[in-house]
């Protein structure tokens, strides 16, 4: 898993324990190298105090050539060292020829020392830093100022090597337990401090609508920042559902403002109607013995009956609560038709209404029939008496698409702010383009405004998706 892809409460204590193991590494070289030097400087003592020593003890032996001597003086030696240290001393002559050997079968006398010289170090190069256990280490052999010979010492150096081993294996598992013992320890800590964080995600990804708050039972206590965090989420999930709240209610209000306002011309449609229908009744009463006026009669009612149904039916359903989730449909053109004509015919205005549309995608009716009547009425109100209204819908599987136009003289500033910003309105109506404003944003759609030579003209494009 990536770092970045890593809950919190695991991230922190991973890179803490990382940090953690680095600082380890750097300390335990640190370590290692002081321990090294400590080593390198007591073997380096101890083999220049041994070659000394033998500088002494083998210089008139070898300016002598006395072999016997010399191989005398390193079997007294190599028993005094007990063999612990020393493993090798090899004496050899100016000409690079062996006197002798505390091991004659490793270097036969008066053997070339070359091959034995090959890779010694001197006394203040040779060290124990290696995995090699043998260490090698040449040096002049110096007696009253004069160089006679040449000294070659093996040492065994299998114990610093050990102990160097020791400290390493020591350093690692305390630097695991310490590394392992604080990583869980951050992350206990860090899932406790985090556990508001983890509450409010949790909560905000359980919520399918509006969201919920957190009980106060479980905020945690005290002032801290994590607790503010979690009770301004509480504070701003009571803002969301007020707002929602405040925007049904703004919805509501005005499908009842727009209904108030088609209220006379809607009377005047009904009463229309009712006078030819109960001249007919009075024909059918007066000339009940003559069939065919009865029959013109009857058929004058079931024309005027079918009107005011139309109506009714229209009117009925812009004020349904219950149209929420229910898909547009062709008929919901229609009855914004009727519902409309009244007011352009109560205003003397010219309605064109086309809809090129044979199938219709997938929308909520409410929020399309809402948006528009709130942009017909609007246009009605703008449109002088003697001009016209055009409504145009058009739509394909991926979108639908409303033409509201007039010939008035165009929307004022305040009014089009309302209608393409959601900055604050200002006071003096227009809540119903607002209202307008806010289904079309809802339902992920754009509404675009033009004005041409004594036209104005509003385009809604709304995407297929429920709910709208």
């Amino acid at each position: 898993m990536r770092l970045s892809r890593m809950p919190l409460s695991l991230r922190v204590p991973v890179i803490s324990a990382g940090l953690m193991v680095l600082v380890g590494l750097v300390a335990s070289q640190q370590v290692l190298s002081a321990l090294g030097a400590v080593q390198d400087a007591r073997l380096r003592e101890l083999a220049r105090l041994h070659i000394d020593g033998l500088s002494v003890a083998l210089g008139p032996d070898v300016l002598r050539r006395d072999v016997w001597e010399v191989f005398d003086t390193l079997d007294r030696a190599r028993s005094a060292m007990d063999g612990k240290r020393m493993i090798l001393t090899v004496v050899g002559d100016e000409s690079g020829r062996v006197l002798a050997a505390s091991d004659p079968r490793r270097a036969p006398v008066d053997s070339d020392m070359s091959g034995l010289l090959a890779g010694a170090g001197t006394l203040a190069t040779i060290s124990a830093a290696g995995a090699d256990p043998m260490v090698r280490v040449a040096a002049p052999l110096v007696f009253q100022g004069r160089e006679t010979g040449q000294i070659l010492t093996e040492l065994d150096v299998s114990d610093l090597v050990a102990e160097r081993r020791r400290a390493l294996a020591a350093l690692v598992a305390g630097n695991a337990l310490a590394i392992s013992l604080l990583a869980l320890g951050g992350y206990v800590v860090m899932r406790r401090i985090l556990r508001p964080i983890s509450l409010l995600a949790a909560q905000m990804e359980s919520a399918t609508g509006l969201p919920e708050p957190i009980p106060g039972d479980r905020i945690p206590k005290g002032d801290s920042e994590l607790a503010r965090l979690v009770q301004t989420y509480n504070a701003m999930s009571g803002a969301v559902e007020a707002k929602a709240e405040a925007e049904r209610r703004l919805a509501e209000r005005e499908r009842f403002v727009s209904l108030g306002r088609l209220s006379s011309s809607l009377a005047h449609e009904i009463n229309n109607p009712l006078g030819g229908l109960l001249n007919a009744t009075d024909t059918i009463l007066t000339y009940a013995d003559r069939p065919d006026v009865v029959r013109s009669s009857a058929a004058l009612i079931d024309r005027g009956l079918r009107h005011l149904r139309d109506v009714a039916r229209a009117t009925l359903d812009q004020n349904r609560i219950d149209r929420n989730g229910m898909r547009l449909a062709l008929e919901d053109f229609d009855d914004l038709r009727t519902l409309f004509e009244p007011e352009a015919t109560r205003l003397g205005l010219r309605l064109d209404w086309a809809v090129a549309a044979s199938a219709l995608p997938p929308l909520e009716a409410a929020p399309v029939r809402q948006i528009a009547l709130n942009l017909l009425l609007n246009a009605a109100e703008a449109a002088e008496s003697g001009g016209w209204v055009a409504f145009a819908a058009d739509a394909s599987d991926a979108e639908l698409r409303l033409s509201i136009r007039d010939s008035g003289a165009g929307l004022p500033e305040a009014s089009l702010r309302r209608l393409l910003t959601s900055d604050p309105m200002p006071p003096g109506g227009g809540v119903g383009l607002r209202l307008v404003h806010d289904l079309v944003a809802a339902g992920g759609g754009r509404i675009d405004h033009s004005r041409a030579v004594a036209a104005t003209e509003i385009t809604v494009t709304l995407p297929a998706r429920a709910p709208c």
